[in-house]
């Protein structure tokens, strides 16, 4: 039987893929500023894997950055990999790690479609494999390849005991796996990760998402009794209803010793905007590291708001806001463009 860590559990790093002036972004250099935050709050915790087209101009990025910010970021401490990339998502392109019963460890290689074809992903979808031929993963580590099943790290999350937390609307998804049902689609995911159950969001959007209302901006497991998620208290903004059905749903959950989830609301950030497309901010979509939880911010009054509530989930992490802004420009977030690795996974 398999298992599925917590992304609370030790980590052995976090993989960043870089973003470089072929990805789809908007102001590219205050992308690149972005992940320099970062990738600078990572390392402070734990270290840091960076898979790029090119060493030498990622390098270069970062050398640039750190010096125009004032801060200092130790290129050694980084291992770089270089691939083929068709953009930076490496919550959705990145190996997700498994351990086996004997303490095997297992780096499962789904299928990257672009989330259901909507983008190019021929490249992506080629990066584990391409970083596990390179050395990034420890000689013990099992490459494991799940094709032709297709799923994204952000549309599963799990409490490291047993039950995933995913929604119907990703996961069931014609152009994803259009031949399987429901129940066959559970089916795979319980024997592939050791599931006694999953929970099934049937409700929940944020608003200019495109990956079919992936878990990780909706709703996460801060422990394994304990689910933080969007809240909108507006009756008058297009979240109101989808979120509000969502935390019904929520309410009706159970833990597996069959008690009720304490339930952290986390507040809708105002509404931010690219020409006239509203951007999919969501607080949901922090990052669990060793030690740390890193916060998406927006730069309004919410942050400070969500940061607290967080606090509380984690009191023994310390909490820290990152601007993100910029990243929502392609439609994602902190979470998205990282992929954490438990211990014993990465050299």
């Amino acid at each position: 039987m398999s298992r599925l860590p917590a992304e609370w559990e030790h980590q052995s790093g976090v993989q960043l893929t870089w973003p470089h002036c072929d990805t789809e972004w908007f102001e590219l250099e205050k992308v690149l500023e972005c992940y320099v935050d970062i990738a600078q709050a990572i390392l402070r915790y734990e270290p840091l894997m960076i898979v790029t087209r090119s060493i030498k101009e990622c390098q270069e990025d970062i050398a640039r950055i750190s010096s125009r910010k004032g801060i200092e970021l130790d290129i050694n401490a980084i291992r770089f990999y270089e691939a083929p990339i068709n953009d930076t998502w490496a919550r959705d392109h990145g190996g997700i790690s498994v351990f086996g019963d004997g303490g095997q460890k297992y780096l499962y290689d789904f299928v990257f479609n672009g989330w259901g074809l909507k983008f190019a992903s021929d490249l992506d979808n080629q990066i584990t494999k391409t970083i596990f031929n390179q050395g990034a993963f420890n000689d013990d580590v099992i490459g494991v390849d799940m094709r032709p099943y297709v799923l994204e790290g952000g549309s599963i999350d799990s409490d490291g005991c047993g039950t995933m937390l995913t929604t119907t609307e990703c996961l069931c998804s014609v152009n994803r796996n259009e031949y399987l049902s429901h129940e066959e689609i559970e089916e795979e995911l319980c024997g592939a990760f050791g599931l006694e159950r999953i929970l099934w969001l049937d409700n929940g959007i944020i608003i200019g998402d495109d990956t079919d209302s992936h878990v990780d901006i909706l709703a996460r497991f801060c422990s394994k009794d304990t689910i933080a998620y969007m809240q909108c208290t507006d009756p008058e903004d297009p979240h109101y209803e989808p979120l509000a059905a969502m935390e019904k749903q929520l309410r009706g959950f159970r833990t597996i010793e069959g008690k009720p989830y304490n339930l952290i609301p986390l507040p809708l950030p105002e509404a931010l905007y690219l020409d006239d497309y509203r951007l999919p901010a969501s607080y949901a979509n922090f990052l669990i590291i060793n030690g740390a939880v890193l916060l998406p911010g927006t730069g309004s009054a919410s942050d400070e708001t969500a940061r607290k509530r967080l606090q509380e989930a984690f009191p023994d992490r310390e909490v820290i806001v990152i601007d993100c802004r910029a990243l929502l420009s392609g439609h994602g977030s902190l979470h998205c463009i990282t992929m954490q690795f438990p211990d014993g996974f990465i050299r």
